[in-house]
């Protein structure tokens, strides 16, 4: 029996839930179902820049989990734009953060502030 999926932590709910290219109907041949800590992990990572480590901490769980989530999210992006398939967000055993997102990483999120402005000069 395989282990229960531990939640992983979000910080906000996604404000929009369906992506796709114009004009294409919605159907379950042409939609990829994403489940929101997958849209978490291309948030933290690509986003904002945040290490595998300073995502996994960030969520909750291990850095192998994140790994894992973030390559599986990156294959769904790839299809969604090579094949024009329609992406929904939805799903997923999380927790939403209690926090202010803003301090919810405290010193993480502030070294990660300072290497954005290294990178952007």
């Amino acid at each position: 029996m395989p282990r229960p999926h531990k939640p992983r932590n979000i910080c906000r709910m996604p404000e929009y839930s369906v992506f796709g290219p114009k004009g294409i109907k919605m159907n379950k041949l042409n939609t990829i179902e994403m489940p929101i800590d997958e849209l978490e992990t291309i948030r933290l990572i690509d986003l904002l820049n945040y290490t595998q480590e300073e995502a996994a901490a960030q969520m909750n769980v291990a850095r192998t989990t994140v790994q894992r989530i973030y390559n599986i999210a990156r294959n769904k992006l790839a299809q969604s734009l090579i094949e024009g398939k329609v992406i929904v967000i939805e799903g997923g055993q999380i927790v939403l953060c209690e926090d202010d997102c803003e301090g919810c990483m405290g010193e993480i999120r502030m070294r990660n502030r300072g290497n954005n402005r290294r990178r952007n000069r």
